[in-house]
């Protein structure tokens, strides 16, 4: 690697860096900030709050990584071509393959980074996102008693309380329990104290008393008086014993080899069958937008004019290849014969921009005539 192409690829890979960073922290935010009612209305500790939106930063990396490489190589060669650095390096020889190797290298590096990704990590991670919310969706665990409400458990267990000191301690406890439907239960305590155990929970009630309501036998009904009493809150929540696993979180082997009997609605075959295909063909994007960004810039006469027009064109083309992919994925998901148009509609940038790079026609045509001047100028 000469000193050129090190000079670009340290630009390229400090402006790509500091673009995902910036772009990564700005959705981790979104997302952290929509969540933020599970920590107000679940009770979820900060550990396992930061962990459940850090187990989606693998899913936005896949997504954020061709968009910051293709602004970074918009970036640089933009502020080169400013300065004219360019036109010296094409007076000096470099053809534009050689301009192009900076870019080419990195974005060979970043798409296989973008395959680990979307063939492994990112399929394992939102599995474990999906896992740990499906926990804290029918754990009573996470369930936070709000004051001064009634806190419908389920259709059986309802519980009020006055107010609570720490997430487990609790005062003024009212709890009604009908899960024996013709025998409920209303228990009344002073304090009590929420306590965390598998799959369910216990509420220690202290200083209080329960009153029983035998609608069989009314007048084997009583009232009992208690210093300390154990309710136990387990399985109160229908928690169904399968969970169904989306696309996203199913291997690649697996979503290719799907029958529509493993789907759950047969209507959805297509779509996990195209998660597949999209997680093979979707990293081609990063080389294919580096390079439609770096021909759109080098294509024609170098000059501090028109750069603008060539950023929207770069921008355009983008818009228009990224739109294409999303209406491709949809009608795929319909009719799976369209399935090869993803791969076409990834690669064929890839194909056009090398071509255009190895036949440059105008690509540095102002940078040969001055390298011809000043031969010309020599003794």
């Amino acid at each position: 690697m000469n000193q050129t192409t090190r000079y670009i690829s340290r630009q390229l890979i400090m402006s790509s860096l500091l673009i995902t960073f910036v772009m990564t922290g700005v959705i981790w935010l979104f997302v952290a900030v929509r969540a933020v009612e599970s920590i107000v209305n679940r009770g979820l500790s900060v550990k396992l709050f930061l962990l459940l939106t850090s187990l989606q930063i693998p899913n936005f990396l896949t997504q954020i990584l061709p968009i910051s490489l293709f602004i970074a190589v918009l970036y640089v060669y933009t502020r080169l071509n400013s300065d004219r650095e360019i036109v010296v390096m094409r007076a000096a020889g470099l053809s534009p393959l050689a301009l192009a190797k900076p870019v080419i290298v990195l974005s060979l590096f970043v798409m296989l980074l973008v395959y680990f990704l979307t063939l492994w990590a990112t399929p394992a991670s939102y599995k474990t996102f999906r896992n740990l919310q499906w926990d804290i969706r029918y754990s009573l665990a996470h369930i936070v008693l709000k004051e001064g409400v009634f806190n419908i458990f389920s259709d059986s267990i309802t519980v009020y309380l006055r107010e609570r000191s720490s997430r487990n301690e609790l005062r003024g406890l009212l709890v009604h329990d009908s899960r024996e439907k013709d025998r409920p239960v209303t228990y009344h305590a002073e304090s009590g104290t929420l306590i965390e155990a598998g799959n369910g929970a216990k509420v220690i009630l202290r200083r209080g008393n329960s009153i029983l309501i035998d609608k069989k036998n009314p007048q084997l009904g009583r009232v009992v008086f208690f210093d300390r009493h154990t309710l136990d809150l387990t399985n109160i929540i229908n928690r169904p014993p399968l969970r169904f696993r989306e696309a996203r979180e199913r291997g690649v082997i697996e979503l290719l080899t799907l029958k529509k009997n493993d789907v759950g609605n047969p209507n959805d075959f297509g779509k996990f069958v195209v998660e597949g295909h999209q997680r093979l063909a979707m990293p081609l994007t990063v080389l294919g937008f580096a390079l439609v960004a770096l021909v759109t810039l080098l294509r024609g006469d170098l000059s501090r004019r028109g750069q603008l027009k060539r950023i929207l064109a770069a921008v355009g083309i983008f818009v228009t290849v990224m739109s294409l992919n999303l209406g491709l994925i949809n009608l795929s998901a319909n009719n799976l014969n369209l399935i090869p148009g993803i791969y076409i509609a990834n690669g064929l940038p890839i194909l056009l921009a090398l071509v255009l790079l190895t036949f440059p026609g105008r690509i540095g045509s102002k940078a040969n005539r001055l390298k011809t001047a000043v031969a010309s100028a020599g003794p």
